[in-house]
């Protein structure tokens, strides 16, 4: 059985998913070093021993991607690829939910916020469904090290609102 059969749109608004502040198992949000000098600035974005020491898998397609200023991009989640990125430019709120029956972590939210003020990659496991929020003008950069060549047949999408629409940031208050 695929790990992403169950879920639909109905399904979904079924659910009671809870937002949390531990991470959904599997995913993974690593701090990385910013390096700044007189000239500049260098951040590493991905490096191959960080697969064996934190977890993180060999991409096999890379890609950029911009958000313009205060759109939301979701709901999607993935059967096979795995989603690893970071933001090269710009805030983001990424929004995770955990639909994987079998997981510790089942139903569980997670709001994550990238950006250059603190920069981070994140591991995005297959079966969770994700989306993002572009937080900054003019847009938002996100690079993508996918762990397999793209296919939309892998790429299950949801309405934006078919869940937790009120997670979505700014708060006001």
């Amino acid at each position: 059985m695929k790990i992403t059969e169950h879920v639909t749109e109905e399904w979904l608004k079924k659910q009671k998913f809870e937002v949390s502040r531990d991470l959904i198992d599997g995913v993974i949000v690593k701090d990385l070093k910013s390096i700044i000098d007189g000239r500049g600035d260098v951040i590493e974005l991905w490096s191959l021993p960080w697969v064996e020491k934190e977890n993180f898998m060999v991409p096999k397609h890379c890609y950029q991607s911009a958000t313009d200023y205060g759109v939301t991009k979701c709901w999607h989640l993935h059967e096979i690829h795995i989603d690893q990125f970071t933001v090269t430019r710009g805030k983001l709120q990424v929004v995770l939910v955990d639909t994987r029956k079998d997981s510790p972590t089942f139903g569980k939210v997670n709001s994550i916020i990238l950006g250059m003020g603190q920069p981070r990659l994140i591991k995005i496991p297959n079966g969770i469904m994700h989306g993002w929020k572009a937080l900054s003008r003019p847009e938002v950069i996100v690079v993508n090290f996918q762990t397999e060549i793209y296919d939309p047949t892998d790429e299950l999408k949801f309405t934006w609102d078919v869940v937790i629409p009120e997670v979505w940031e700014p708060k006001n208050g």
